[in-house]
């Protein structure tokens, strides 16, 4: 356990560090949320009941942006076949890299969620109903992302090949996020339905993710 917990703590220090992405993915997040008014208009009401999808938008393209950092960072100095090859087995070493992804670069999302949801006409409740669905949600897109960051790593363009495989996974987190956003904020459905599956989605990510991420490297670095 010690040993992953100092491979979250690196990892963690890597991200938030200049270069290390963690800061590409809110500024990313920022800039989407700041134009989106400039884009709908001075028309409040609009404003306010695309407020949800917009801020869920904006976080699953953050996600998707800081994704490719996840293990290719480690790749290229050589430390991921350290990690393939050590002791800790390789699915918690996975978990702990999308653990520490989460924390530096999904957290920091939910944090700033309340003050950008001012810029979208959102009142209080709304806000925290949003940030509520970003925390259940967010972690499903680490983990599911993880696969297509463990399967891109090898390969040179990696990048368009993760965009490929992570957003038709990432569309069913995203539907229920909105949808629960704006159960809560005007309904008709109730709030309970679309967050569980939610919280569903996120705990099946967090099963899976880390062992077919793990296969996918094993293969990969053969």
């Amino acid at each position: 356990m010690s040993a992953l917990g100092a491979l979250i703590r690196r990892d963690i220090r890597i991200a938030l560090r200049v270069g290390g992405g963690a800061l590409i993915g809110v500024l990313f997040f920022l800039t989407v949320t700041v134009l989106m008014p400039f884009a709908v208009g001075p028309d409040l009401a609009l404003l306010s009941r695309l407020g949800p999808a917009i801020l869920w938008l904006g976080a699953l393209l953050a996600s998707l942006l800081t994704l490719d950092r996840l293990f290719t960072a480690d790749h290229e100095d050589g430390s991921l076949d350290l990690i393939v090859m050590a002791r800790t087995p390789l699915e918690l070493a996975c978990a702990a890299k999308a653990l520490a992804h989460w924390i530096a670069a999904g957290l920091p999302l939910i944090i700033a969620t309340p003050v950008l949801g001012l810029l979208l006409n959102l009142d209080g409740t709304a806000t925290l109903a949003v940030a509520a669905t970003l925390l259940a949600g967010t972690p499903a897109l680490t983990f599911t992302g993880m696969i297509g960051a463990a399967l891109a790593v090898t390969l040179h363009r990696g990048g368009l090949l993760l965009a490929v495989l992570v957003l038709p996974l990432s569309i069913p987190v995203l539907i229920f996020g909105v949808a629960a956003s704006q159960a809560a904020i005007s309904g008709p459905l109730p709030f309970g339905t679309p967050f569980s599956i939610l919280c569903a989605l996120s705990l099946a990510s967090l099963v899976i993710g880390p062992f077919a991420a793990a296969a996918s490297l094993r293969h990969g670095l053969d």
